[in-house]
């Protein structure tokens, strides 16, 4: 039984997720590949055959797959998959855009964002905002499955010696164009993948409040993340928001600022190792997830602790 991973990467760093998702490979067991698809993609194809499990890599370097759009990379996908028993990707923005289409071109069922293994053929995955958790049982011949990757912890990077093995892409599908994109820059650590989280919720007020999140995740060296509701009000960018159609994200350490608690919020940091809550509110929800909860005026507890940090 052999076990594709699709690699996640920006065709130069292979990305953290990855990692994860080998993670979740090992827990099926078998046999562990992982495609590279992309563009000058040398140098990630390295690193992840220096991934600890890893017993091949196959590359794809088009120019087709550059930017990983899913109308290219699914056929690719596609005519791997029969050689394997299981076809993993972690449940980023791409893995959830291409994966679907995999499933359908296979007519198989998916498995999304799996939290655990049970056997090679039984996975739980959370419903219903994290509220229950599902046993799922595919007899599908291909098992087409994302994981949550916060859920696996990741294999190190380093101790593998995998083969790099050349495959052939399917070119340019011709049924989308990538036209551009817009980066947020930041010297702070990338949201999913940091060891501390500050996020800010509509109590916030204001895009310029924000500030104060900011100042006190300088200090902790901590990714600075927001609710839904602070991001439809317009004070943080989409790419900060952590919930259900957010970033899932489990810090060792996450504190709540200003943020109620709704359902779809918890469910994307509720599994972090410690919660702290900063509201005015003491029948906020975030309360009932929180390890420690203060009752206070983020305006003057924030500014505060950033003085004791």
């Amino acid at each position: 039984m052999a076990i594709l991973v699709i690699a996640e990467h920006n065709n130069a760093v292979l990305g953290a997720a990855t990692l994860n998702t080998v993670a979740a490979a090992q827990a099926i067991g078998g046999d562990i590949h992982v495609l590279v698809a992309g563009q000058n993609c040398a140098a990630v194809a390295e690193a992840a055959a220096k991934v600890a499990g890893v017993s091949k890599v196959l590359v794809a370097d088009e120019a087709a797959y550059a930017h990983q759009l899913p109308e290219n990379v699914a056929p690719l996908i596609v005519g791997l998959a029969k050689s394997y028993s299981h076809v993993l990707a972690p449940a980023t923005t791409n893995g959830k855009n291409y994966l679907p289409r995999v499933a359908a071109l296979l007519d198989v069922d998916q498995i999304s964002e799996i939290v655990a293994v049970e056997s090679a053929d039984t996975f739980k995955r959370p419903i219903y905002a994290g509220n229950a958790i599902a046993t799922v049982q595919s007899s599908a011949p291909v098992k087409v499955i994302t994981v949550r990757t916060t859920a696996f912890d990741a294999v190190p990077a380093e101790g593998g010696a995998a083969a790099i093995e050349a495959v052939a892409g399917q070119g340019d599908a011709g049924k989308s164009a990538f036209v551009g994109e817009e980066l947020a820059q930041s010297d702070r650590p990338e949201l999913s993948a940091a060891r501390v989280v500050v996020s800010g919720g509509r109590g916030m007020q204001s895009a310029e409040n924000f500030q104060l999140l900011y100042q006190l995740a300088d200090k902790l060296g901590a990714a600075v993340g927001a609710s839904r509701a602070a991001v439809d009000a317009g004070f943080a960018p989409n790419d900060m928001q952590v919930g259900q159609t957010g970033k899932i994200v489990a810090p060792e350490l996450y504190v709540a600022v200003g943020i109620s608690g709704a359902i779809q919020h918890l469910a994307g940091m509720k599994d972090s190792k410690v919660i702290v809550a900063i509201n005015k509110d003491e029948e906020a929800p975030i309360f009932q997830v929180a390890d420690y909860g203060l009752v206070a005026d983020l305006f003057e507890a924030v500014p505060e602790l950033a003085k004791q940090v």
